[in-house]
């Protein structure tokens, strides 16, 4: 039975309170791109007793969150006279069950909607099975100013990228002052230019994404595991390498057991079909998965092609952690959606620079911050 009426859905009531969450969601659009930044707050008694957001790719969505934290306050389900979310509410499963499902069988009787979902293969759903199940359901038609919070997801559900068949990639790295990505030798041991806060907040980054794409340059010059640590948190990524000449060493260190309080997910090496038979029995042996693919104009490896096979895989959220070629390249194809890029408090270094490439992208949403003693960027590039 539906409760009694009250403010909760009014529009004197619900906008103001829309116009919070949606402020206070932007805090995490960096973190659930290509997801869209959503807020979330239940209403007793015509008070907002819980808000949630939606605060990382793979993670609860904000109105669960808002439950979760209604729950944790001692307020009873009982007592929930109403949800107001930023977006309509998810009907369908992906990476979590659909949020639809967690309002029906929470017994809220009434839902304040911000905008209809953009995305056309859902637009509309849920609120029409919310009033099929005799929900009371508002819709606020604030799709305008979802939309121009949320330029990166309303870009991604587009017809053009659902064409283009291709995750969603995230360029992450870090440069001295002068733009290279190598320190000179006496600082970091030649391999770091971050700062220990910076390095945790990759370890993070890395929790949030479906996979880590770099290329053979760098496994062979830096020998990295590209694993999970803590604070990582999550499921370990895939760890893909763009080798089309299988020089991956089958001792290089991706190979290793992970150590304690660490995780590693499966190798991929993607190389040109028809390379060497042995050394490509040698990478399997050690427990690589590894993929023919065509050859581009250079006799590389396609980064279309590999970009198309990293789709077909249903890896939606990659990040790319590589050097300054393999970066180069991938924006010159237009193969990246969001940057973040670490500059660390070090003159000079090894290798070329990206300043050049990096002072020229046209970056959406832009943000400049700290950590610790590095400045950060961060941006979309639409």
């Amino acid at each position: 039975m539906i409760k009694p009426q009250t403010n909760a859905l009014e529009p004197d009531v619900v906008g103001p309170m829309l116009e919070e969450l949606r402020k206070e969601c932007l805090e995490h659009r960096f973190s659930v791109a290509p997801n869209p930044c959503v807020g979330a707050a239940i209403i007793s008694k015509d008070q907002v007793v819980a808000k949630g957001f939606h605060e990382r790719w793979g993670g609860a969505h904000a109105e669960v969150n808002a439950m979760d934290a209604a729950r944790a306050a001692g307020i009873e389900e009982s007592e929930w006279d109403a949800i107001i979310v930023t977006l309509e509410p998810c009907s369908s499963e992906g990476k979590t069950p659909p949020c639809l499902d967690a309002i029906v069988q929470a017994g809220i009787p009434r839902v304040g909607v911000g905008a209809i979902d953009p995305d056309s293969r859902h637009a509309g759903a849920a609120v029409r099975r919310m009033e099929e199940l005799g929900l009371e359901v508002r819709v606020f038609e604030e799709r305008g100013a979802f939309e121009g919070e949320n330029a990166a997801f309303c870009a991604w559900v587009s017809p053009e990228r659902a064409r283009a068949s291709r995750p969603w990639v995230i360029a992450k790295w870090a440069q001295t002052r002068t733009g290279q990505l190598s320190p000179p030798a006496d600082v970091g041991e030649g391999r770091w230019i971050s700062c220990a806060e910076s390095l945790r907040e990759v370890q993070r980054l890395r929790g949030e994404v479906d996979a880590i794409l770099t290329g053979v340059g760098t496994v062979m010059g830096d020998d990295p595991r590209l694993s999970l640590r803590e604070p990582g948190g999550g499921s370990a990524p895939l760890r893909v390498i763009l080798d089309s000449y299988l020089r991956t060493p089958p001792g290089a260190a991706l190979f290793s057991a992970p150590g304690e309080e660490e995780s590693s997910g499966e190798v991929v090496i993607l190389t040109l079909a028809g390379a060497d038979g042995a050394r490509w029995r040698a990478l399997e042996e050690r427990g690589a998965r590894v993929i023919g693919l065509r050859a581009d104009e250079r006799d590389q490896v396609s980064l279309v092609e590999a970009h198309r096979w990293l789709w077909e895989e249903g890896l939606r959220r990659v990040l790319l952690e590589a050097g300054p070629t393999l970066l180069q390249s991938h924006f010159e194809q237009e193969l990246v959606d969001q940057v973040r890029v670490y500059t660390g408090d070090v003159f000079g270094g090894e290798g070329v620079s990206l300043g050049q490439t990096l002072a020229g992208l046209s970056l959406e949403a832009r943000m400049d911050r700290e950590s610790g003693e590095d400045a950060v960027l961060e941006g979309f590039l639409l």
